[in-house]
């Protein structure tokens, strides 16, 4: 599995691919349209972050990004579209993004996680630290915060 950089070019399809992924969770579609901003990629994001892809016959089915901000870094993305989660994808990504962080010279970074997802970060090695609260249509939702040491730990297979 070849994990390469993406570009502004990619950027529109790095979208879908979020997109669908959250929806794969059932989300109300009210909901995935109250966070398209947030999982919206631009070309502009690709240009200044992180941002690395898996591509399938030339066309990225899964990707992440790291954000650096005051000092620390923040994998806020990691998506693989519905249709190819269980291959191993996810894993490939995460384990690359380990070794992205070490040549960044960084020894830990954070993860603002969607609920459904916190299980993947936790398989991994990451650690809970935390949550966040937050409020859609008057529901309360509470958004798990972990943390991924490099030092300490690696994640199954890398």
């Amino acid at each position: 599995m070849e994990i390469i950089q993406a570009n502004r070019t990619h950027a529109s399809g790095l979208t879908e691919i979020a997109l669908a992924a959250k929806r794969h969770w059932g989300y109300p579609e009210a909901w995935i349209e109250s966070w398209r901003s947030s999982l919206t990629i631009t070309a502009e994001f690709v240009n200044l972050n992180e941002t690395w892809m898996v591509l399938d016959k030339e066309k990225p089915i899964g990707f992440y990004a790291f954000v650096s901000k005051e000092g620390k870094l923040e994998l806020t993305h990691i998506w693989v579209l519905p249709q190819q989660m269980g291959q191993g994808i996810g894993r490939a990504l995460f384990s690359h993004a380990i070794g992205r962080a070490r040549k960044l010279n960084f020894t830990t970074f954070e993860i603002e996680s969607d609920p459904n997802a916190e299980g993947f970060y936790l398989r991994m090695g990451a650690q809970r630290v935390g949550a966040r609260a937050s409020e859609i249509e008057e529901v309360k939702r509470e958004l798990p915060i972990l943390v991924f040491r490099l030092d300490l730990q690696h994640p199954p297979g890398a």
